[in-house]
């Protein structure tokens, strides 16, 4: 992350410690040349970032679709994901004043999603 230049650099970089602080189960690797984080060896968590601004969390049950992916579901109090399908959710956060606004509820997400 050190050379990594992207327009939402210490967004990502405090969204990505947030993750990591949430529960010391997460661990990270590196996906799409983003942050991804991992629980109990599955891929759950991975950051989306493209040019010209675009930076998603996207929140998953690993590489392929699961068995029980029609009948998973998944509160989310805060509104802020948009549903995929009903197993991968996305938040967008292309504006850094909704990371500023929402970093703790994020956080609280995250934190559930990766032990359902």
């Amino acid at each position: 992350m050190g050379e990594f230049d992207h327009p939402h650099k210490p967004a990502i970089l405090a969204l990505r410690e947030a993750i990591l602080a949430a529960d010391p189960g997460i661990s990270e690797t590196v996906k799409w040349k983003a942050p991804n984080f991992r629980y109990g060896g599955e891929d759950r968590v991975t950051m989306r970032l493209a040019p010209r601004g675009a930076f998603q969390l996207v929140l998953h049950r690993g590489s392929r679709v699961r068995s029980d992916a029609e009948g998973f579901s998944f509160h989310d109090p805060t509104g802020l994901v948009r549903w995929a399908a009903p197993d991968r959710g996305v938040i967008d956060l292309g504006a850094a004043a909704v990371l500023e606004r929402h970093l703790e509820e994020i956080t609280t997400l995250v934190r559930r999603w990766v032990q359902t």
